[in-house]
């Protein structure tokens, strides 16, 4: 049986040095009061100190939640995470001070990491991550200079390039569910995702570690159905009861009936998009859809898809899932990404993953924030500060078709539509089609040497890829390809039969969509 206790033990069980591995997306799944109980232990006693953290998505609100709590210098020694963009500043600023050792790994991996250790399997081989920065002939994940060992290694078998990455031994998990009977058996029942939970608390056990999970309520033996139980409490150690105000569903919601699926609402009644960038790139994306397709959609630019699929009333038409494991329904956006309104299932991360990672994506709409001639892409590092990379590089590498979302140029980007014709009223400050992206996110030669098919989308011109590099499709009505997009590029694209973009996504009212996917 395991022993509830105070936020203020945590501390005092997390060993100097131990390795902690944490669920979390945003702030949902995050064991807050837990962390933060640890950063007050360290500011109070000096202890624990030395940490090692693993996290495998982006857990914070950007200021002073989430992996914030980690933030204070001599508490963590090294983290290894998924995304960093939403830590907060002041881990940002031990980053890229060399404070800490920081290494990135891609999403997929670090979901899968504690099924390894779990098995005691010695570590996970895979091709996610080839020619990226991940790659050891690239950058290894590392993320800043006092990151020097070597998480990462090719390796050759069966004639064929793999990634190998080494499994941690994981000293203590961080988990969170809704409620737990006195065996700690744990229900996520409130819980918009499940993320990859059980995997950590098995890691931990094999590990010879402890579980620590942070839940609502502690409810009576007997009253939870088996079938909801997502932690055993055979895993489990302690227990500890959070506040409401550090228990959190999203980051920017304290708890959505709908994201726990337990009521479903109208989604066609969704607010439809301004004509501006935003509606023209989705609508233009979703040309690339068609009937039955199973689809993610990323963070930002291509979050605008949900909507147009429920203005065009042709959400049904497809199965939009999220890296989290929502399958169907309308994923959320903003603070709410990674849930999803009247999903159909919710599975467990690392399942996700597993489907992602097996070619299971049709065609998956990610954000375009830096290219190249090669097609490389890069949305992890910006001006040397650290983002990361998220389910980035699983999802695009491994989708039968990418389409890349974002604004031909950015930093004040102004556009006009008038009589179906784009006009370009004040241009953007910065480049994104640039000489060389400052790291490889997606790799260009990697998706041209598996056939894989990519397109850039913006709001005045289509690029793809191809084997002898990015060749312009498309252009805008109203658009001057020299003086609007040749101009603004530091590589000339390949130019063979450039056609115009479909009139209709200019247009107040298309209503073309549900047609163009039938067609297909």
């Amino acid at each position: 049986m395991p022993r509830i206790i105070k936020a203020g033990d945590v501390g005092h069980l997390v060993k100097n040095g131990a390795t902690v591995y944490c669920t979390g997306m945003g702030l949902a799944g995050f064991a807050e009061e837990a962390v933060l109980a640890i950063r007050e232990s360290f500011e109070a006693t000096g202890h624990p100190r030395d940490l090692t953290l693993y996290h495998a998505t982006g857990v914070g609100n950007g200021k002073d939640r989430g992996v914030h709590h980690f933030a204070r210098e001599g508490l963590l020694k090294r983290i290894v995470g998924g995304h960093f963009g939403v830590g907060g500043p002041e881990l940002m600023r031990l980053i890229m001070d060399n404070k800490i050792e920081a290494y990135n790994l891609p999403q997929g991996v670090l979901v899968q990491l504690p099924k390894q250790i779990a098995g005691r399997r010695p570590g996970f081989m895979t091709k996610v991550g080839l020619e990226t920065f991940v790659d050891p002939r690239i950058e290894g994940a590392k993320v800043n200079a006092a990151a020097t060992e070597d998480l990462v290694e090719v390796v050759h078998l069966d004639g064929e390039e793999w990634l190998y990455f080494r499994n941690p031994k994981v000293d203590v998990a961080l988990l969170r569910g809704s409620f737990a009977d006195e065996n700690g058996n744990v229900s996520m029942a409130r819980e918009g995702v499940l993320l990859e939970s059980l995997s950590i608390a098995q890691a931990a056990r094999a590990s010879g570690g402890i579980v620590i999970v942070q839940v609502e309520h502690i409810v009576k033996n007997g009253t939870l159905h088996p079938k909801d139980v997502k932690i055993p409490g055979i895993l489990v150690d302690y227990l500890l009861i959070g506040c409401p105000e550090n228990h959190l569903q999203t980051m920017g919601t304290y708890f959505n009936p709908v994201y726990a699926g337990d009521i479903k609402v109208p989604t066609r009644a969704m607010q439809a998009l301004p004509l501006d960038e935003r509606k023209i790139i989705a609508r233009r994306a979703a040309m690339e859809l068609k009937s039955g397709a199973v689809v993610n959609l990323g963070i930002g630019m291509p979050e605008g898809l949900a909507s147009i699929a429920a203005e065009e009333k042709i959400e049904h038409l497809m199965a939009l899932t999220l890296e989290t494991g929502p399958i169907g329904g309308v994923p959320a956006a903003g603070l709410d990404f990674g849930h999803a309104s009247n999903a159909e299932a919710v599975i467990e991360q690392p399942a996700q993953f597993d489907f992602y990672d097996g070619g299971g994506i049709d065609v998956a709409f990610l954000g375009l924030a830096q290219t190249d001639g090669h097609g490389n892409v890069n949305v992890s590092k910006f001006s040397g500060r650290p983002v990361g990379c998220g389910g980035f590089i699983n999802i695009t590498q491994n989708a039968k078709k990418v389409v890349f979302c974002g604004t031909f140029t950015a930093g004040g980007l102004e556009i006009a539509v008038d009589g179906g014709r784009l006009k370009i009223v004040k241009e953007g400050k910065s480049r994104k089609f640039l000489e060389h992206v400052e790291q490889i996110t997606f790799s260009g030669h990697y998706a041209a040497s598996i056939g894989q098919a990519v397109l850039y989308v913006t709001e005045r011109a289509v690029f793809r890829l191809t084997a002898e590099g990015i060749e312009l499709l498309e252009v805008a009505p109203g658009i001057d390809i020299e003086r609007d997009i040749v101009a603004h590029m530091a590589f000339p694209p390949l130019m063979r039969d450039v056609q115009l973009m479909e009139g209709g996504l200019f247009q107040p009212e298309w209503g073309q969509l549900a047609s163009l996917m039938g067609a297909r």
